[in-house]
């Protein structure tokens, strides 16, 4: 299973610089970090590799049959979890991880399983705003990982939080998730870097190896 870029060129509406230009990527099974200073294009990356947005040259491709960017591709294959997190701020813990379940055809029970690993299961039926930023951060990761998607994207997923909570956080992405998962991480936060041997350095666009 691959993601890639194919020379890719990107710059945001009304705008004269390119965030890409002609950027070429294969990502591969397993865990990738996007390191770099804020701004600096690692929110951008993971929302073209999900179809989020589109590129202005080149074009990406996954190993799927649905298209990337379409509804079917963004409720089937991608997990995303964004800096704000956009949890239904009405509905329960477990409301919002069942539901993600749901719509990708998933069963209720493995679902509520990520809230357990989480350490955050006791919660479930509290909405997201009696929730801390950690337990928060948890919840969004556990209906993400509920859709059991083929490609996983992770906007800065420990930004702010405490130890205790980045270290939960970074176990599950260690020892959770899924052999055949593409794992892009966009984050600055030096805790993480030791999840994997490839990173993506942004900050001086070179690969560490």
């Amino acid at each position: 299973m691959k993601l890639q870029f194919h020379s890719v060129s990107y710059r945001y509406p009304r705008t004269k610089n390119w965030i890409f230009d002609s950027f070429s990527r294969e990502f591969q099974e397993g865990i990738h970090l996007l390191k770099g200073y804020s701004g600096c294009g690692k929110s951008t990356m993971l929302r073209l590799a999900s179809g989020l947005l589109t590129p202005e040259k080149g074009h990406i491709s996954f190993s799927s049959s649905r298209a990337i960017g379409s509804a079917q591709f963004l409720r089937l294959d991608v997990g995303f979890v964004f800096q704000q997190l956009n949890l239904l701020p009405l509905a329960s813990v477990k409301r919002n991880v069942t539901l993600a379940a749901k719509l990708a055809n998933q069963t209720d029970k493995e679902a509520l399983s990520w809230l357990e690993k989480l350490g955050i299961s006791d919660l479930e039926n509290r909405k997201p705003a009696e929730l801390s930023g950690g337990q928060q951060q948890r919840a969004a990761l556990a209906r993400a990982l509920a859709k059991k998607p083929r490609l996983l994207f992770l906007d800065e997923p420990t930004s702010g939080l405490d130890d205790h909570n980045t270290q939960i956080i970074k176990s599950v992405i260690s020892h959770d998730l899924p052999e055949n998962m593409i794992c892009l991480i966009a984050t600055h936060d030096s805790r993480l870097f030791s999840l994997t041997h490839e990173i993506l350095d942004f900050n001086s666009s070179l690969l560490t190896t």
